[in-house]
């Protein structure tokens, strides 16, 4: 027990050095007085998955699509706005786009990066809601490893990237990264309208390789950082790219079995369909009429037209 005090003891002694450096201008705003809310918060999404999954077993699912609709087109305004702020504000504040250190200043352009900053940390909040529609309307297959990873860790990770440096280089990666979701949440709101939508959603196989694009320039802009011995924080700069070379390895991964490996597969599944209705004189099922054309992700699900 004593053992256990002392570790306590000396992780607050480096906690209380740590919140000494943080940035001055984000102690008050939500969240940001603790780590405990994020972590809480965080554990609170990893139990409701598995909790919710055993509780809607029996039930039936239950439908969303105006929700789903008004949700998505939530998250849109929301990454734009992010997006828009980050861009125009580093523009206006002169950032450059190799080294670009973190000012702790209250100019107007380097405070609303800090707050679009802060923004993009809560909507890593509000997309867990991803998760949770998808166990509510048991959707388990879209509930991989790669998806609940990518959500639980990109809200803690960015609770650091605020208290610490809401600004500089982390501009980045949280611009490009709204962007994509402007594109990603346009895609899902669409969807969620239904089936009557599908013909006008062929782009979902470039919005996966658009993500991992994101991924790569991330890495990209990373490394160069590094050889260019920015005056950026050391330890963050590490951070970012460990978590990088997971994500990336992930979404390759999902990108080969939903894109290459399947298409055999997929092919089968065609031709057994075709056959399938000649039986029935050219009739099909609800059920046997989706075919599977690929897959997309958002944050780590796959999407397919069956499962809209």
């Amino acid at each position: 027990m004593e053992v256990l005090q002392d570790k306590y003891y000396e992780f607050q002694k480096f906690w209380d050095w740590a919140v000494s450096i943080s940035d001055p201008r984000v102690k008050d705003w939500p969240l940001m007085q603790s780590y405990t809310p994020t972590i809480a918060l965080t554990i609170l999404y990893i139990f409701s998955v598995i909790v919710g999954k055993r509780v809607m077993a029996n039930r039936d699912p239950i439908k969303f699509k105006y929700t789903l609709f008004f949700y998505n087109l939530g998250l849109i305004i929301l990454n734009f706005h992010i997006s828009a702020t980050l861009f125009i504000s580093a523009y206006r504040a002169g950032y450059s786009l190799q080294c670009q250190s973190v000012k702790y200043s209250y100019d107007v352009n380097e405070y609303n990066i800090a707050c679009a900053l802060w923004w993009f940390y809560i909507s890593k909040l509000v997309e867990m809601m991803d998760t949770i529609f998808f166990v509510l309307r048991k959707k388990n297959n879209q509930i991989s490893f790669l998806h609940v990873y990518h959500h639980a860790s990109m809200f803690p990770l960015w609770f650091i990237g605020v208290k610490w440096v809401a600004g500089g280089q982390s501009f980045f990666g949280a611009m490009i990264n709204s962007f994509i979701h402007v594109l990603m949440y346009s895609y899902y709101g669409l969807s969620a309208l239904g089936p009557h939508m599908q013909k006008y959603l062929w782009w979902k196989r470039y919005l996966t390789i658009l993500q991992l694009l994101q991924f790569f320039i991330g890495m990209v802009y990373g490394f160069q950082s590094l050889y260019l011995g920015c005056d950026f924080p050391l330890w963050m700069q590490y951070t970012g790219l460990v978590y990088g070379v997971t994500i990336i390895t992930l979404f390759f991964n999902f990108y080969i079995q939903a894109y290459i490996k399947k298409k055999p597969h997929a092919h089968a599944q065609k031709q057994s369909r075709s056959s399938a209705k000649g039986e029935v004189n050219g009739k099909s099922t609800e059920n046997g009429s989706s075919s599977v054309n690929g897959s997309s992700v958002a944050n780590g699900h796959m999407e397919t037209k069956k499962d809209k």
